[in-house]
Order: structure tokens, then sequence, then C-alpha cells
């Protein structure tokens, strides 16, 4: 044996390694990746604080302290690179060093630091390539509209599914805006007033080309709507976000008086200084656009670049891709994960007409919520739902938004033994009110397929109104079935429990 030979493990696989690094106006970010199979998985991220735009002056030249401060991250994101192949490495800057009349300066060194190009994106590419980010990481629902608010520049997107139809990037974000309006730290109603006006003039002009776009959702990428979400979620508010939220929060922030003084419940320590400014840009695109709802993606730019070095991948259904991945991360039985998805979509589809739901994408959460219901059984069976709610709680789930995530996981956490209805309390009430119907679908359907067998499931029929369901069998079925009119005669006691009733005949 040649003891110089390299020894190939299943795991010395470096050209599946893929990196993106974006120099962002706030943030500078690094991901890095690996492919297995055709799925991606995160093995690194690293975020610092640069503030890139903060260095920019009258004249639009960035400060040596700016410079500086950009040049010493890099040096920390170069090492970690080392260990990809270079074609797989993609590197781009955005608003600041479009602006910055001395960014040569910063690239040419850059560069040196990195061993790598750095592309400097114009406005467009890089809306583009925000758009796509979260087109890959959220799931098709007709018209998206997306938004970015950067250090230096807000992005604005219409597309659907992988193609934007419409797009902007406007020369406002919070690093730029921070220094414009707050650059005293005084958090006044008259300040804000000054930065929602100035993002309110900065939008009229476009404002008519996205309005006539029907769009279906409104996705935040990353950032402000970031911390939004995190701050709602720290208060126990499980919701989008709603413009309600955003004029409280500004007044929480005017309450505090000044940003250094600024303590707001789930808001970090590294976004307090920009935050006020974000935000007073988010109240301007929610008022001039008419946003209702505002849901957090999955993706931004940096998740663009990596798909787009990856455009041999099959473009299947994100959702479906991450449903089958759990399937087979916690080792799932695919039969009967379909055979719970199959009946509860069809008890669904009976219960639909007769039921309020409001505007809830309830067949994804319950699709998934049926297929998953048993990930708690890779731990232990006696609280399996209990153990799935952690585990669900925890997991990223490419294609669905923050606010499913969350009802999946408290579906999970209700399919069995005792309903506990607080833990739908943090939702909106809209969102509670269709996710308690899902919860009684999702518990009868689990019931009904308790043998584990397609050629034992019953015809069956519902009717259902807000508090009382009746499912009726076939003539003498539940008295050959003894197991599951045993386990109907419980469930109707655990649903009375709380208020509801269940009649079956």
């Amino acid at each position: 044996m040649n003891n110089n030979a390299k020894v190939i493990t299943p795991f010395s696989q470096p050209e599946q390694l893929y990196a993106a690094v974006d120099l962002g106006s706030n943030s500078f970010h690094m991901v890095i990746v690996r492919v297995v199979a055709g799925s991606v998985y995160i093995i690194g991220k690293v975020k610092q604080k640069v503030r890139l735009a903060a260095g920019l002056d009258r004249d639009m030249v960035l400060d040596q302290p700016s410079l500086e401060r950009g040049w010493k991250c890099l040096e920390t994101f170069s090492e970690r690179l080392q260990d990809i192949p270079v074609s797989n490495i993609k590197i781009v800057g955005t608003a600041t060093l479009r602006l910055a009349t001395n960014a040569d300066v910063f690239i040419k060194k850059a560069e040196q630091i990195l061993n790598h190009k750095l592309n400097v994106i114009d406005g467009e590419e890089e809306a583009r390539q925000i758009y796509l980010g979260v087109a890959y990481t959220s799931a098709n629902q007709g018209n998206s509209l997306v938004i970015d608010i950067g250090g230096a520049s807000t992005e604005v997107i219409v597309g659907n599914d992988m193609s934007p139809i419409h797009l902007v990037s406007i020369n406002m974000g919070c690093v730029t805006f921070k220094e414009r309006f707050f650059a005293d730290d005084t958090l006044s109603d008259q300040n804000f007033e000054r930065a929602i006006e100035e993002a309110t003039s900065l939008l009229k002009p476009l404002i008519d080309d996205f309005i006539s776009f029907d769009w279906q959702q409104c996705l935040g990428a990353s950032g402000t709507p970031q911390a939004i979400t995190e701050i709602l979620v720290a208060q126990g508010i499980s919701d989008s976000i709603r413009i309600d939220y955003l004029h409280n929060l500004k007044q929480q922030c005017i309450d505090c008086e000044r940003i250094d003084l600024l303590q707001i419940e789930g808001l970090t320590e590294s976004r307090r200084a920009i935050f006020p400014s974000g935000l007073a840009i988010l109240i301007a695109l929610f008022e001039q656009l008419n946003i209702e709802e505002m849901q957090i993606s999955g993706g931004a730019l940096r998740e663009g670049l990596i798909y787009g070095m990856l455009d041999n991948m099959q473009q299947n259904d994100r959702r479906l891709q991450t449903l089958k991945q759990c399937i087979e991360r916690f080792h799932i039985e695919p039969e009967h994960a379909n055979r719970v998805k199959d009946i509860s979509l069809s008890l669904f589809e009976q219960v639909q007409n007769q039921v309020l739901l409001g505007k809830v994408d309830c067949e994804a959460i319950l699709m998934a919520s049926a297929m998953l219901h048993e990930t708690g059984l890779h731990i232990e069976y006696k609280l399996h739902h209990q153990h799935g709610a952690y585990i669900l709680s925890h997991l990223p789930m490419v294609g669905y938004t923050q606010q499913q995530r969350a009802g999946i996981k408290t579906l999970v956490q209700c399919h069995r033994q005792e309903i506990i209805l607080s833990l739908f309390s943090s939702f909106h009430p809209e969102v509670r009110q269709a996710l308690l119907i899902l919860v009684r679908v999702l518990r009868l359907s689990c019931l009904l397929s308790i043998r584990r067998k397609d050629n034992l499931l019953a015809d069956f029929t519902v009717e259902a109104s807000d508090e009382k369901w009746t499912l009726t069998f076939p003539k003498g079925w539940l008295k050959s079935h003894p197991l599951i009119d045993a386990e109907l005669a419980n469930e109707k006691w655990q649903q009375y429990k709380v208020g509801w009733i269940l009649e079956c005949y």
C-alpha cells in the first residue's frame, strides 16, 4: 500500500463546501454551507457589526476608522475561506461601497486580505439576489412583496416564485438614517417624524408601481423586521408584524428618551443604536404600501448568492423538501406520516366550509403537523408530543414562515393527551381561531389511524360548528372497532374539559 496515498472518507468532500460573503453597510456577514445529496446545510455563520456606512462624510468619503474596522473583520473571514474552493466563493459589497468615492481604497486591500475578488453589485442586482434568497427559502404563495432594510439602502421587490417582477433599491438605511435623524441620540417624536417623512418622500414616486401588483404575502428579509420579530417573541406574541405593533414600539422608544437608555424586552444590545431609524423606515413602508402584515423570510442576500452558485440543483417545492428531510432525520415512519396527512386533509376538506378560518394558510400548517407529529418518538414515547414540539421549535424549516413554524410546533404539542389552550393565547385572534380548528382535525386524524393500516380506515362524515363537531360512521362500524370507540370516548372527555363538544355515531 502506498503510505502517501490520500485516504478518502465519506465526509472528505471539500468540493461540496460553498461560502457567501456580504459586505453590508451595517454588518459584514459570511455563511458557509455543505451540500449533501441535493440538500443545503449551514455549517457556519459569522456576523460582525462594522457599521461601514457610519464612516461616510458629506462628500461620501469613508473615514479611516471605518476602513480599518472593515479590514479587521475581513481578516477573520479570510482564515475560514482558505478551506473552501475558490470557485465556490462569492464576495459582494453593497450600498456603502457603491456610494463611497474612495471605495477603491477599501476594495484593493480587502482583496489582498481575502485573496479573492470582491464585486460591488448595483442596487438592482442586490435586490434581485435578495429576492432569490427569500424565494429559495420561502414557499411560493403567489405574488410576494419582499423588503430588506439595510444599513444604507432599502430594497423593495415584487416577485412570483423564483422570478422577481419589479424591484428597486432606495438610498435609505438604518445606519445612514441614524446619522441624519438620530445623531444626537435623542428619541423624540420630532426626530421620528422627520425620519418617517424623509422615507415617505423617497417612497412616494415608487408607490404606484408596487401598489398595482396584487401580492399575497409580504416578507421581511433580516435586519429591522427580524429584530421586531425577536421582540414580539420575547414579549410572548406569536404574530406577524403589524402597523399597530410598530407604532407601539415607536412610543416605547420615545418613552426611553435616548438611545443609550433604550431598553425594550427582546431588543439585543447590538441592534439598539440603529433600531429606531430602521423602525422609522419600516413604518413609512407599511403606511405607503398599505401593508397589513409582514412575515420574516428564511433568507436574504447571502442565501441568494449561495443558491445562485447551485444552479444545477432541482427547484423542488421547498416545503416538501423540508418535510422529507425531517422524516429522514428523525426516523419518522413515512407511510404513517402520509396516512395521517391524508386523513387530516380529508377531514379538513369537510370542515373548512363549515367554520370561519380567516386568511391563514391552514393546509400548509396542517400537512406539516400531520407528517411531523411523531418527531418526538426520536427521543421516547410517553411525552413524544412535548419532545416533538421542542425539536420543531429549534428546527429551521425552509419554506415556512416563523408564524407557521410556531403553529406547527403548537399543533404537534397538542396532538395527544391534554389540550392546553394557553399554548394558543399568544397568537393573533384570527390565527388562534384557525389553529384551534386544526388541532381538533389533527387529534381526530391521529386517533382514527391508530392501527397504522390503510385498509382499516373508516369512511365518515363530519358536521362542524365553532364548539360542536359530530362524526358519523357507517352503521355498526364503531361497535366492531372497540379500540377506536374507546379512544373517541376519551377524546370526548378531553374536548369537554376545554368547552368543546364531540359526538360520534
